[in-house]
């Protein structure tokens, strides 16, 4: 039999399967999540997280040269404040973590692109996303604080203000305020589809963000329900926002496939901290290739639609690429 089509030919070597390869992989695409905290000389390496760390202020200066020098164009900052209390008074505080540390990173590297996490679970005694009034939290008083938050970000010196509550409204309230304050290029980048997910369980560890009782279901979103995603994301949209984040990403490419084809806003996946720790933990025992598997996760959330992808894996994939 004589055989028309032969798919293999174009398989036949890395140098011709690198020249037809349709997603790619680049430094530009990543943005690294780090974590601060007070103190001095600090550098907490996170138990579930190998690789992970809480800097205090003075080390994190040298983090991000690190960064910067591997070409990785943005940080996603989350901090841990010293006290923390019903209303999360630490994360709108002039001098709070995050806003310190937006100031040093600046100052040190006025060129590198910082984002803010915008919530309140780090910073509440209750671990929770949003003011509590008997045990039931509140959206629309929650709503307030968030924007001062971002605003207080702003201020600091923050690129982009990046939401992660999943308060209703909350775009809007922020988008309006940064406006009002005087910050009307400063994008918003939307959680906008975060769903109530098992992944996320060393990320609390690492900010200590665990809530104290209940879950998070009654505001982050249903893991079967991806119209549901689609509708979270236009209301988002409809209030302002700039980019998308799917979270968590393996587990969710659907979700990135859909949001982009239907809204061609730039799309995010957030490579969350229970993807990257199963990897590192595989990897440990000598059961995977570690390399070789992160990559495939990743052009996996870039052949799905995502622009820009957040993961803690971002230091090693940018020493890979440098080869």
């Amino acid at each position: 039999m004589e055989l028309l089509h032969r798919p293999r030919r174009l398989r036949a070597n890395e140098k011709i399967r690198s020249m037809v390869r349709e997603n790619h992989v680049r430094v530009d695409d990543l943005i690294y999540p780090m974590f601060v905290i007070y103190g001095e000389n600090t550098k907490n390496e996170i138990p579930s997280m190998p690789g992970v760390y809480q800097y205090s202020l003075d080390l994190f200066v040298e983090a991000l040269k690190e960064v910067v020098d591997l070409g990785i164009p943005a940080i996603l900052l989350f901090g841990i404040p010293e006290t923390k209390d019903a209303v999360g008074t630490g994360a709108y505080h002039q001098h709070g973590i995050v806003q310190e540390a937006v100031r040093v990173a600046k100052k040190h590297y006025p060129d590198l692109y910082v984002i803010t996490d915008v919530c309140l679970c780090e910073y509440t005694d209750h671990g929770h996303c949003g003011v509590i009034q008997d045990g039931k939290i509140l959206n629309d008083p929650t709503l307030d604080l968030l924007a001062q938050t971002a605003v207080s970000h702003a201020q600091a010196g923050a690129d982009m203000v990046a939401p992660s509550d999943m308060m209703d409204g909350r775009v809007a309230a922020i988008r309006q305020s940064l406006d009002k304050a005087g910050f009307t290029d400063v994008p918003v980048m939307s959680y906008a589809a975060k769903f109530a997910s098992g992944f996320y369980g060393p990320f609390r560890e690492a900010a200590g963000s665990a809530p104290q009782f209940g879950d998070r279901r009654t505001y982050q979103m249903d893991p079967p329900n991806g119209n549901e995603a689609m509708r979270e994301t236009a209301l988002d949209i409809e209030e302002g926002a700039d980019l998308i984040i799917v979270k968590p990403a393996l587990a969710y490419g659907d979700i990135t496939y859909r949001t982009k084809e239907r809204f061609g806003l730039p799309v995010v996946a957030y490579n969350v901290s229970g993807e990257y720790s199963m990897v590192k933990a595989a990897s440990a025992q000598g059961w995977i290739d570690e390399k070789r598997i992160v990559m495939e996760a990743l052009v996996s959330m870039k052949r799905a639609g995502a622009d820009l992808i957040i993961s803690y894996h971002a230091l090693d994939v940018a020493r890979w690429l440098q080869g």
